[in-house]
């Protein structure tokens, strides 16, 4: 685990969710700390350096983009499990791939582009020997998504729903070419350079204003997020990844999930399809210190939306974490010559 001081956590914890959208970020920032642009930056440049901070960009909804995506289970034997991860993750559309502890133990998610279809490409890996079972968990109802960690032991929330749901304006938006060429700009991990959005600007023909106007009206309806710092959690120190399933009944589910989207501690939290060997149909995640921690939370949690039947399944191996990258796919195949 990389060693922070006090200010690289007031810093991080700041730019996970307000990063500023003016020429200057950097100088900006700088000020609400009040040190000098100069350690700013070297600050940021020595939290990339380290891993801690992984990017700092726009971060996109999928759905809204047009992509179809879903998280995929698969049972793998174990002698197969570490050949089969490593084939999946050369999918362009694969961003986070994880061994879980579980039957069934290799979990992705994966994002295909407007006009693709889901389930064609998760059958691509159907050849790949040593895959038992799969099982395609698209989301039903999407109830919350946004990682923010708490870098700050004294700044830890009670674990109670407490925040509020953003308001998003209900906009149709189908991407232009001018569009989907803003996304592939503003995906990119931003430089630390005084004006760091200024050569995306330039390469969109568009002043600095005019990109910070654009990601904000794509913020007002829902397709950016918003533009932010993304952190390694492990090398945050977030060792314990949790992924509670829930077993809801048919009638709760919009209040539990509701309910559960609005808990600080939850970064993820998704209704998805039942299977007659999985029968858990809300799903949500948390991320803590210690496998300990993370299971005083889940019974914290479960006090207040009073559902019995869960479970928590950690990563135990992280096989890929990265984000999709938008507008640039070319098709992907597995060479039939391949049998790892």
């Amino acid at each position: 685990m990389v060693t922070l001081d006090a200010l690289d956590r007031e810093i991080l914890n700041e730019i996970q969710w307000s990063f500023p959208l003016v020429k200057e970020p950097y100088n900006e920032l700088a000020s609400r700390f009040k040190i000098s642009p100069d350690e700013m930056k070297k600050r940021i440049s020595a939290l990339k350096s380290s891993g801690v901070l992984r990017q700092l960009s726009a971060i996109f909804d999928t759905r809204r983009l047009g992509y179809k995506s879903s998280l995929v289970a698969m049972a793998v034997t174990p002698d197969r499990l570490e050949a089969v991860a490593n084939l999946i993750n050369r999918h362009p559309g694969v961003s986070h791939n994880y061994e879980r502890n579980h039957e069934y133990n290799l979990w992705f998610t994966l994002a295909t582009p407007p006009g693709s279809d889901l389930k064609t490409e998760v059958d691509k890996f159907s050849k790949l020997p040593g895959i038992l079972k799969v099982r395609l968990l698209p989301t039903i109802k999407l109830f919350k998504i946004g990682v923010k960690l708490e870098m700050i032991e004294d700044k830890k929330q009670e674990i109670a729903p407490t925040e509020e749901k953003k308001k998003i304006k209900d906009v149709k938006f189908e991407p232009t070419e001018d569009d989907k060429e803003f996304i592939r700009q503003l995906q990119k991990d931003l430089d630390v350079v005084d004006r760091p959005f200024l050569a995306a600007a330039q390469s969109l023909g568009m002043s600095e204003e005019q990109v910070f106007e654009k990601l904000r009206y794509y913020e007002e309806i829902g397709v950016m997020r918003r533009y932010a710092a993304i952190l390694r959690h492990r090398d945050a120190g977030f060792t314990a990844n949790g992924m509670i399933v829930w077993r809801v009944p048919e009638e709760k589910i919009e209040e539990v999930g509701a309910m559960l989207g609005s808990f600080p501690q939850i970064s993820h939290c998704y209704q998805r399809p039942v299977y007659a060997d999985w029968p858990y149909n809300v799903f949500s995640m948390v991320h803590c210190k210690s496998i300990q921690d993370a299971e005083d939370m889940s019974k914290e949690i479960q006090k207040h939306i009073k559902v019995d039947d869960y479970k928590i399944l950690f990563s135990s191996r992280e096989f890929k974490k990265t984000r999709v990258e938008y507008f640039t796919e070319h098709e992907f195949t597995l060479e039939e010559s391949i049998t790892a």
